[in-house]
């Protein structure tokens, strides 16, 4: 692939750029991997998003990156890829974040890139640019992933009631409370290791194209550290507005649903990490809370609530990739 030319401010800005998504991910996602142990009473708001932060970037030791080729160069031709397709996908994703957020509505910002990287890239050359086979893993967990979290969830549920069937509330309480310190720690994990790749794969997509890496070589180590850095401290400071939309408007939890749905969504954020698969934290805590709510009776689960949250989730790839399409175009004029 020939390399094109883009001045080093330029490149600089665009990496600044992704960094700056990525720390937005942490921030609008951290509610995911609190919200149960918030709303459950185990710990302090502060106090879990300070583990979580530091959980999402002990995430650097225990993956490999393959959602980072995955993103780098299994979602659009590369040969079409430049600064402002970058740029497009960039501003597409954090403008759909930004917009979700203010209205407390848990998307995803992992599909708010994906659908930014469509949009630009179809707006500069054509459906044709799409990679089917990644497009299609990716659109096909849209529904996997909170289907997975949903059964893991439910499943969970049901082996720990039946299990403690015969011991008292007040002990299994006291129990799943130490035990939810665990379960939203590899949360926390599975997190960090599948998000802050995307932004990686994005990184590595513009340096490839730059000419500032090869096009058979390694992720760069300083990518990889600032990645894991930017999503750490994004998770700091915390997306309150989502947390009590995740932890308390679907379902009302207790530590031990807390730990079912927590250890039900690390599950499903390990398998689809381990198979170069970008999912959706927020589909898939989401899945394992209603699965969780469920599996006690259904009418736990407000389905209203759920509801609107599938609505965002639908929405999100195409009003991303239209904001990026607009981008991509302002770039071009003004970049």
């Amino acid at each position: 692939m020939q390399a094109i030319h883009v001045s080093l401010y330029a490149l600089i800005f665009l990496v600044a750029l992704a960094l700056i998504f990525d720390f937005m991910n942490g921030f609008h996602d951290a509610a995911n991997a609190i919200a149960t142990v918030v709303s459950t009473g185990v710990l302090k708001p502060h106090t879990a998003v300070a583990m979580t932060a530091f959980m999402n970037c002990v995430a650097i030791f225990i993956f490999d990156l393959h959602v980072a080729t995955t993103v780098g160069k299994g979602t659009v031709d590369p040969a079409i890829v430049d600064h402002y397709v970058v740029f497009g996908a960039l501003v597409g994703a954090i403008g759909w974040n930004i917009i979700t957020w203010y209205y407390g509505i848990p998307s995803s910002s992992s599909h708010a890139l994906i659908g930014g990287l469509i949009g630009a890239a179809i707006a500069k050359a054509g459906s044709s640019s799409l990679v089917a086979s990644g497009i299609f893993k990716i659109i096909a967990f849209i529904v996997i992933s909170p289907l997975l979290g949903y059964i893991l969830g439910s499943v969970m549920m049901l082996l720990v009631s039946w299990i403690f069937v015969r011991s008292q509330p007040r002990n299994v309480d006291r129990w799943f409370r130490r035990l939810q310190l665990v379960s939203a720690s590899l949360y926390s994990l599975g997190h960090g290791g599948n998000d802050a790749q995307k932004t990686m794969g994005l990184i590595w997509m513009l340096l490839i194209a730059s000419g500032y890496a090869a096009d058979d070589g390694h992720l760069p180590l300083w990518v990889i550290v600032s990645c894991y850095a930017a999503i750490g401290f994004g998770t700091l400071f915390g997306g309150w507005r989502i947390v009590k939309t995740m932890g308390q408007k679907i379902t009302k939890l207790k530590p031990v649903g807390g730990f079912c749905a927590e250890t039900g969504g690390a599950l499903t954020l390990f398998i689809a990490t381990a198979l170069g698969i970008p999912v959706s934290t927020t589909h898939t805590i989401t899945g394992a809370i209603v699965g969780v709510g469920s599996a006690q009776k259904m009418s736990a689960v407000r389905w209203g609530v759920a509801g609107n949250i599938v609505w965002a989730w639908i929405l999100t790839i195409p009003a991303s990739a239209f904001i990026a399409a607009v981008a991509w175009w302002l770039g071009t004029k003004f970049l």
